[in-house]
Formats: structure tokens, C-alpha cells, sequence
């Protein structure tokens, strides 16, 4: 039996090279998907003194570009199956150049909201197609360790949004509310985005279409090449093991979906997981940190520098997570990071209760405030080391080859749902009472480790045609 495993990680290992470097080009989308929505970040309190409004407005500003994520996720499925993983890819890449513009020049807060929309659009078109075409191009010794791609290019890209945040409010006198030239450091961070996107533009231009898709389109000479190029082993018996996976040539739809309690028990599970990868407060940290900082009397300056301190503690843990998804595999990795997480939430949320208000400013203490820049570091870590990378590699795998692009689509539709409700909501709860709002998202994180425990199946080292409903 070793003597199997040991051929065909050697089969496996022969396409590696230009399997990593395709998967790499397509976790470009990824890399935007991370930026565009962590880069508002530097932002939010220079936006909301420009249009001078109020908390629950600057909430659904900030949060706008998830909306669109989720109309984006939704329709990015039906996309991909009519006209190709490459061409969805190039639709993400324009509409993150249009985003990224008119992001940049808005005269009011609603036209900034709409252009937050349209790069949400793309933002949930490149988290669907991104994992989903790694997926179907990566062998399946190294499925887990390419998906993380998809999360490590995410984490990048929130890492550059901050470095790029800090450099152009230090470059605009240390505030993103200074001006650089005609426009104010805010609007170049937003702006920015375009260079990525041209990029991303570029380089899914130059990459082979899905050989799963081009079985399902009937274009099996050009999906015998592809295969050829990224697995070992005859490609027709490959194209056979596929046709067979997909069910006939009949292309997957919503209804495909339904079950005994409106949906197949798989995908309530991927919903689930999807929603409470969300639920545990994660992009509070990414989308409000600096604010957040700042509303404990830390200087602007110092809160984009926590900032970017965190992004660097999530690449971090999403390394650990690579060098881990595929060797104990996904199920105890989640388990971890929950259990991690609810620690390190209450013991945030406890370090913010000690804040006093000195006037008409929130003032942390010394050592508190180093409890909280610890236990929040460390909430990060696990959430990076765990849920971060796995919920992607899960629903980029998890389901039957039949439904896995309509069933991706709702489950990260779920996912940018879950992500605008915790979002929409924080200022107003921030304002209602901080420490219960993170000892609520801690509450999730140990919701989650039951969920895992009872209902989640592991997937680790098996073939994407074993998957079953």
C-alpha cells in the first residue's frame, strides 16, 4: 500500500511545477478579493469626517461591497459553467478596475457606496472562481495546499492594502484625511486597487481553461492537453472518470440542490460552515481595526500601524495552516482554531471592558491595552492557522463534481452574507457595548466546534469524483 502511495505522490509531483504556477495566477483574484475589502480599512474615520455622517451610514458604506460580493458569489456559478473559468476571471478583473476608479472620485457618500457594489460584484465573483478552478486543476495529494492559495493570496492582499494605507497616510502628514496632490490619501488607498487588477487582468488571460470544464462543454481534445499538462496517467481514462462524475453532458442548476429540507444535507453543511467562518467577528479586525484602535485612544498613525502589525500575524498563521491542511487534515484544524479563537475573543472582550472615557475620548490603559493587542493578534493566528484556509479548500472540494459549482455559489454567497451582517452591525454595536460584542462572537467560535465535531465529514486526500451528496 505505501509502495501505491509512494508512486502516485511521484506521479503527482511530476506536474507540481506548472500546477502551483496556474493555481498561483488564479489565487491573483484572491490576492484583489483581500485588498478591495480590507483597504476601506485606512479609510473609515477620514470618510466619515468628508461626508460628515454618522456611525450606521459609515457602517453600510464600509459594508456595501459585501452585498455586491454576494450578488457576485450567486451568479458566479451559472458564469463559469456558460462561459468558462477563464473569461469569469477576466469579467472580475474589469469590474475591479471600474470599482477601484470611480471608488477613488466620488462626490457623495451614496456614489461611493455604488462603487464599493460593483467591486463587491467582482470581489464575490474571484472567491468563487478562484478555489473553484483550483480545485479542478490540482492533483489530489496537493488539492489542500494549492486551495490555500486562494488564502494566502487573500491575507496578502489585506497585508499590501494596509502597508499601502500607512505609506500614504504618513506620505499625507500621518492622516488619510491629508491631501496627496488633488485628492486625499483616503482616495489614492481606494484608487490603488487598479494596478492589482490590470495584473490579475493580464495573467488569467494567460492560463488554461479547466479541464472539468471543458469536459462538461464537450471540447475533450483541449481538456486531453490540459490534463496533460497538470496530472500523470492516461488523460482518456481521466475524461471518462469525469464525464461519468458530471452525470452526462447536462450542465448543473440551482434545483439540482434540493433535498428532503429544501437543500441536500451537503450543502446546508458547506452554508454552515460558510456563515460561521463569518460569525466569529474575523473581518472586524480587517474592515474596523484602525477605527477600532483609535476608539481606545491609540493615535491615528499607531492604529494603521496595528493594523498592518495584524495582517502580518494573519500571513503567518496561514502558513502554519498550509503546512498543515493536508497532513492532520481539515477537521482537526477547524477544531483548533475554534477552540483558539473563543479563548482569545473573551479574552479581547474582557481587556476592552477596563477602556475609560476621559472627556469625550476612550482611553485603554497601558496594560490593557497590551491584553487586547495580544489576545486579538492571537484570535487572528487561529483564525488564519484554521477557518481562514479551510473553509476555502472545503467548499472548493467538499461537493459532488455534479452540483459543485452551483452548490460554491450559495455557499459563498452565505459566506458574503454573513460577512456584510457582521459588518453592517459592528459600529452600532461597538457603540452599544464593545466587550459584549466580542464575547458574542466568541459564543460562535464555540458554536462551531460542535458543528464541526457532529456533522462535518473530512475530505482530506480524496479525489474530487469521490466526493459524494
Amino acid at each position: 500500500m505505501s509502495a501505491m502511495q509512494s508512486r502516485a505522490s511521484g506521479a503527482a509531483t511530476e506536474h507540481l511545477g506548472h500546477v502551483v504556477m496556474i493555481a498561483g495566477a488564479a489565487a491573483l483574484g484572491g490576492f484583489l478579493f483581500g485588498y478591495d475589502t480590507s483597504v476601506i480599512n485606512g479609510g473609515v474615520d477620514a470618510i466619515q469626517k468628508h461626508f460628515n455622517v454618522g456611525s450606521a451610514l459609515t457602517g453600510l458604506t464600509v459594508s456595501s461591497a459585501l452585498l455586491g460580493s454576494a450578488v457576485g458569489a450567486g451568479i458566479a456559478g451559472g458564469l463559469a459553467d456558460r462561459i468558462g473559468r477563464i473569461r469569469v476571471m477576466q469579467l472580475a478583473a474589469v469590474l475591479f478596475i471600474i470599482s477601484a476608479v470611480g471608488s477613488a472620485v466620488p462626490f457623495a457618500i451614496w456614489d461611493l457606496a455604488i462603487w464599493r457594489v460593483v467591486g463587491g460584484v467582482a470581489i464575490g465573483i474571484a472567491s468563487v472562481i478562484a478555489p473553484a478552478y483550483i480545485a479542478e486543476v490540482a492533483p489530489a495529494a496537493y488539492r489542500g495546499r494549492l486551495g490555500s492559495l486562494q488564502q494566502l493570496a487573500i491575507v496578502l492582499g489585506i497585508a499590501v492594502s494596509q502597508l499601502v494605507n500607512y505609506a500614504l497616510a504618513q506620505a499625507a502628514g500621518g492622516s488619510a484625511s491629508g491631501m496627496l496632490g488633488p485628492l486625499q490619501a483616503w482616495q489614492w488607498m481606494l484608487g490603488a486597487a487598479a494596478v492589482p487588477a490590470v495584473v490579475y487582468l493580464v495573467v488569467a488571460s494567460t492560463i488554461p481553461e479547466s479541464p472539468r470544464y471543458l469536459v462538461a462543454v464537450g471540447k475533450l481534445d483541449r481538456a486531453r492537453e490540459v490534463l496533460a499538462q497538470v496530472e500523470s496517467g492516461d488523460p482518456d481514462e481521466k475524461v471518462a472518470e469525469i464525464k461519468a462524475a458530471l452525470g452526462g453532458e447536462r450542465k448543473p442548476r440551482l434545483s439540482d440542490l434540493r433535498g428532503r429540507l429544501g437543500l441536500l444535507p451537503i450543502v446546508w453543511v458547506g452554508m454552515a460552515i460558510a456563515a460561521l467562518q463569518q460569525f466569529v467577528g474575523i473581518n472586524v479586525i480587517f474592515y474596523y481595526s484602525s477605527s477600532l484602535w483609535h476608539s481606545v485612544g491609540i493615535d491615528e498613525s499607531s492604529s494603521l500601524l496595528l493594523s498592518l502589525f495584524t495582517s502580518i500575524v494573519n500571513i503567518v498563521g496561514t502558513f502554519v495552516a498550509i503546512a498543515l491542511v493536508d497532513k492532520i487534515g481539515r477537521k482537526p484544524l477547524l477544531v483548533i482554531g475554534s477552540v483558539g479563537m473563543a479563548v482569545s475573543l473573551a479574552v479581547t472582550g474582557w481587556a476592552f471592558s477596563f477602556a475609560e472615557v476621559v472627556g469625550e475620548e476612550a482611553q485603554l490603559p497601558f496594560q490593557w491595552g497590551a491584553v487586547a493587542l495580544v489576545s486579538a493578534s492571537a484570535f487572528v493566528l487561529f483564525f488564519a492557522a484554521s477557518w481562514g484556509v479551510v473553509m476555502w479548500v472545503l467548499l472548493g472540494e467538499m461537493f459532488p463534481v455534479r452540483i459543485r459549482a452551483a452548490a460554491l455559489a450559495l455557499g459563498t454567497a452565505t459566506n458574503w452574507i454573513a460577512n456584510w451582517l457582521v459588518t453592517v452591525s459592528f459600529p452600532s454595536m461597538r457603540d452599544w457595548n464593545l466587550p459584549v460584542t466580542y464575547f458574542i462572537y466568541a459564543a460562535f467560535a464555540l458554536i462551531s466546534v460542535v458543528f464541526v465535531v457532529k456533522y462535518l465529514k473530512e475530505t482530506k486526500g480524496r479525489s474530487l469524483e469521490e466526493m459524494g451528496s
